[in-house]
């Protein structure tokens, strides 16, 4: 059936053609969303009639090409909403998120097709080399006369570490999520098909004649569409951790595996180009680690027989990519013997194979009689089927009957004892082929890949909270009598010095059969399993302990002492397995954070321990509990200035310091693009390490597709080497950080003002946002909430804090105590402008804080955050709450007229043209799906109240879930959930 010809929203077109500084034509972009909502309005009329279709583009049409609601009261807009069943309004939230979703799709094809565009225009000589590509790096190193020693002694150390994290704030399903990348490969050659369609001169007002295979696919892209309208977009379960970590591990399978080999002849092409005579960095300088299954922190479903069946679904997974690259190879190398020379090596190695593995010698030795690679390779092949088969034994059992499976003997050469046995026979290979003067790229490749993946994937990190431990401890020396006074009684210097003393025994403090409380045995148990992990798994899978909400030195002591207790941390050499890592987090953390460490350096015990690793620290600095408490200028600042003076006090102890960075996906809790923020960072904390968190909702955006993958990647080993090697001058001038100082003073002060100190904050928060309703989604294992039933802030958890404010339009964690903190350090003197468009320019941290502000307000829309307010607001405190309104919005505006003075724009992003048509396009569409979901909540929350109107018309079940498909829209079209 042919599609019905509709005209496209002159707003989307408008939008559009407003872009003049794109590397590929407006002209594709335009066609693309030409045909996109041809195809979505044809499969709606289809499925919800032609009435349906009219009234979504009606409420489209009552917004403004600039995406901003109209002023209050839209009485046109309210009539048109409040005049929709409940049943028109779940179809027209359900059709607006998809909707968002194909608009991600071709956004995301055409950033991924620019930077292909851009590659060519520089191999052409036709535009320069882009910052953040290693091809622009090593010129520029080349011209600022970097020595080039310095250039091979920072490759040589470069670590750069991505943390996928267990916060699934990714709300979109899986199901959907493979549902939308089939419709990403269809529209990928439909595009192709199309090719030359689209110029300048075309009339969108109809579509161009398409041949018959580009028709016939353009159907199959409708049908689909339509399997996805008809597919529900809600879990029906609350996800379990081993869920999570399925969606998460996803990336892995479809793109990262064979990512990584890619970034490294990137990064090899570019340095020879430029230093022929430097080394490349090693193979797996860009490594990858999970919070999956074993972040523990205020997620109670994260047992330790979780975190053993994570790392075994990470082997499993790891060791089928390998089975299918092997089986690639056996069919790519028919090398015949009676061609070329086989080393005398892989000749033994045959020998031995046979006489150790006679049963695969007997079904292969003659097929392969002439081919000895390929015997090779099965012999390979039948020891990694063996290694998945044992693994997979292990996870069924569990850890803690993980010794039924004998442990492999030295003798048992029919499994891999790890991976490095496995590379080693692969080398094997390469090493004969390069005899005969062969090569093979997809040998190179794999052995890359088993370098930096091994037989674990991705390093797992075990995280918990600092009083859980101390809890532990208390339970401990209390039921068997070891102190005089209960240990949580004992002030810090006396916890310090006990604790010292503990640590240097060789006697067991923790008996081998538990009869403590159940998380204290628990606690117990995960340091037990982190043992048993790494003498199955190697250390490699799991050696680095994190402590959040640390706050003293006695909190490191604690897990040093439970790993000790584990068998991780010998008393007798001061050696251990596992690293222990404090995440300062609230602000008063970041401020003790230097004090904390120098205590520790300060300890023999704890310097001895840090020799044995290289005098290597790591600690985390968290942005998300930190910005919820201070604000976000505050808290970009002081995590700043931690990083300043962590930085100095490591060198002066001798000690390499590396910042694990834990940002969330969203402005609001550290996110933004990660290569402005790795060189907003002061330029001494990073010497070529560094480690990441990647938020599930930014997994998505930057790990569908290979090609913006390898960008992703390429800006953030560009950033750490840029970084490194050109830091910012900035940090050498102290009457910068003075004026910084104090306007994050007077932010922060701002912030706590109404956040922490308006006794109206909590309630005003609750009933104009979404924050209930949110709870109610099931998109994540770990609770809202730390404290179950409580609805203090200080309970709420980061993610649900910022995506609540993101949902009514907001977003005020992310810009809130800003303009009132400029606009007073203006007005002092007329000429502080001029220092303040100065730091915009040339102060990377400034500009790229100035940047993130500028993106979230143009991402707010203040009239529909009103509109939450008038419909959600209790009629008793209508005037309350919209007193409290005015006072967010004053300071709204009060920002953005001081951004736009510092950044010399006229309109906000101005300066991002593609990022300004990327909000642009969506919020158009978003408002009339905002003014929706508020009639929903609005219903939903009226439903108790009115028991005998309500019931009889709608179930709480059906409100519920009309509103969580707001949600799940609204995330869609911000591209922005917590």
């Amino acid at each position: 059936m042919s599609s019905p010809t509709f005209s496209l929203s002159e707003s989307l077109i408008q939008i559009v053609n407003q872009e003049t500084d794109l590397r590929l034509s407006d002209s594709r972009l335009r066609y693309r969303i030409k045909i996109i909502e041809e195809l979505w309005q044809s499969v709606l009329v289809q499925e919800c009639g032609q009435g349906m279709v009219d009234l979504l583009l009606q409420l489209r049409s009552m917004c403004s090409p600039e995406g901003q609601a109209p002023q209050y009261p839209a009485q046109e807009v309210l009539k048109v909403v409040e005049s929709l069943s409940l049943e028109e309004s779940i179809t027209a939230a359900r059709a607006f998120a998809i909707y968002f979703q194909l608009i991600n799709i071709i956004e995301q094809q055409y950033e991924q097709e620019e930077q292909q565009q851009a590659q060519i225009d520089r191999i052409k000589g036709e535009s320069k080399f882009l910052d953040g590509t290693f091809r622009w790096l090593f010129p520029e190193l080349k011209r600022q006369n970097v020595p080039p020693r310095f250039i091979q002694d920072l490759i040589d150390k470069l670590d750069i570490r991505l943390v996928f994290t267990a916060h699934p704030t990714e709300i979109v399903r899986h199901t959907i999520r493979d549902k939308q990348r089939q419709i990403a490969v269809m529209l990928k050659e439909l595009d192709r098909l199309t090719d030359g369609t689209y110029s300048d001169d075309i009339d969108y007002g109809q579509m161009m004649p398409l041949s018959w295979e580009a028709e016939n696919l353009r159907e199959q892209i409708a049908d689909e569409i339509r399997l996805w309208w008809h597919t529900d977009e809600l879990n029906q379960s609350k996800p379990t951790v081993i869920d999570e970590a399925d969606y998460t591990l996803h990336y892995f399978d479809e793109v990262l595996y064979d990512a990584i080999p890619d970034l490294y002849e990137r990064v090899e092409k570019a340095l020879t180009e430029t230093f022929p005579h430097l080394n490349p960095p090693k193979y797996n300088f860009c490594k990858f680690g999970s919070w999956v299954g074993s972040d523990r922190d205020g997620n109670p479903s994260v047992k330790p027989d979780i975190t053993w069946r994570t790392a075994c679904y990470q082997r499993g997974l790891v060791i089928e990519k390998y089975i299918s690259s092997v089986n690639g190879l056996v069919r790519l190398l028919s090398v015949s013997q009676n061609l070329i020379d086989i080393s005398t090596d892989l000749l033994t190695s045959l020998g031995q194979d046979q006489t150790h593995m006679p049963e695969v010698y007997n079904q292969f030795a003659v097929r392969y009689r002439q081919e000895p690679y390929r015997l090779k390779l099965q012999y390979i092949l039948k020891r990694l089927r063996n290694t998945r088969d044992r693994n997979d034994r292990l996870n069924e059992i569990g850890w803690q009957a993980a010794d039924q499976v004998m442990p492999i003997k030295p003798t048992d050469h029919s499994v891999y004892s790890g991976a490095k046995d496995f590379e080693t026979e692969l080398r094997l290979v390469a090493n004969s082929l390069k005899g005969s003067g062969l090569h093979c790229k997809a040998l190179q490749t794999l052995i890359r890949q088993v370098e930096v993946y091994g037989f674990h994937l991705a390093n797992l990190d075990i995280r918990q909270e600092s009083r859980k431990h101390s809890g532990a401890i208390t339970e401990i020396t209390s039921s068997l009598k070891i102190l005089d006074t209960p240990y949580d009684q004992l002030s810090e210097s006396e916890k310090v010095n006990w604790l010292t003393k503990e640590l240097q025994t060789l006697r067991p403090l923790i008996p081998a059969d538990l009869h403590f409380g159940d998380f204290t045995n628990e606690i117990i148990e995960t340091f037990r399993m982190l043992a048993k992990l790494q003498q199955e798994f190697s250390i490699e899978i799991c050696n680095t302990y994190i402590i959040s909400m640390s706050e003293s030195v006695s909190d490191v002591l604690e897990v040093l002492l439970l790993a000790k207790e584990a068998g991780l941390y010998n008393p007798a050499t001061g050696t251990g397995s596992v690293s222990v890592v404090p995440l300062f987090e609230t602000v008063e953390d970041l401020q003790g954070a230097k004090r904390i460490m120098q205590e520790l350096f300060d300890l023999r015990l704890y310097r001895n321990y840090l020799n044995h690793h290289e005098h290597r620290q790591e600690v985390m600095l968290g942005y998300s509990d930190s910005n919820k408490d201070s604000g976000f200028l505050s808290s970009n600042w002081e995590i700043y200035k931690a990083q300043l003076s962590l930085q100095k006090l490591a060198e002066q102890y001798g000690i390499w310091l590396c910042i694990f960075h834990g940002r969330g996906g969203s402005v609001g809790r550290g996110g933004g693009p990660t290569y402005q923020a790795i060189l907003a960072q002061p330029g001494r904390s990073i010497k070529g390490a560094i480690k990441i968190t990647e938020q599930g909702e930014v997994l998505a955006s930057k790990y569908s597709l290979l090609e913006i993958a390898l960008h992703n990647l390429e800006t953030v080993a560009t950033g750490v080497i840029q970084a490194a090697l050109l830091p910012s001058s900035s940090d050498t001038l102290g009457s910068w950080l003075q004026t910084l100082e104090d306007l994050a003073t007077r932010s922060r002060q701002v912030y706590r003002e109404l956040i922490h100190e308006n006794p109206n904050l909590v309630d005003f928060f609750h009933e104009v946002t979404p924050i209930e309703e949110i709870s109610h989604l099931q998109i994540s294992s770990r609770p809202a909430r730390r404290s179950a039933g409580k609805k203090d802030l200080s309970s709420l958890r980061a993610i649900p804090w910022v995506f609540s404010w993101t949902q009514s339009r907001f977003l005020l964690p992310s810009w809130y105590g800003v303009g009132t903190a400029i606009d007073e350090f203006l007005q002092q003197h007329p000429e502080h402008l001029t220092l303040m468009q100065f730091f915009y320019e040339k102060w990377p941290f400034f500009r790229t804080t100035i940047s993130k502000v500028e993106m979230t307000l143009a991402k707010s829309d203040l009239q529909i955050a009103r509109h939450y307010v008038r419909e959600l607001a209790p009629a008793a405190k209508q005037e309350l709450y919209m007193q409290l309104f005015e006072q967010i919005a004053n300071e709204y505006y009060r920002t953005c007229k001081i951004i736009l003075q510092i950044t010399g724009h006229h309109q906000l992003l101005d300066g991002d043209p593609s990022l300004q048509r990327s909000v642009q396009l969506r919020n158009g569409s978003i408002v009339p799906l905002g003014f929706i979901q508020a009639a929903l909540i609005k219903r939903l929350r009226q439903y108790n109240s009115d028991p005998i109107n309500l019931r009889s018309r709608y179930s709480r079940t059906e409100l519920l879930r009309g509103a969580l498909l707001t949600i799940n829209g609204i995330a869609a079209g911000m591209r922005n959930t917590g």
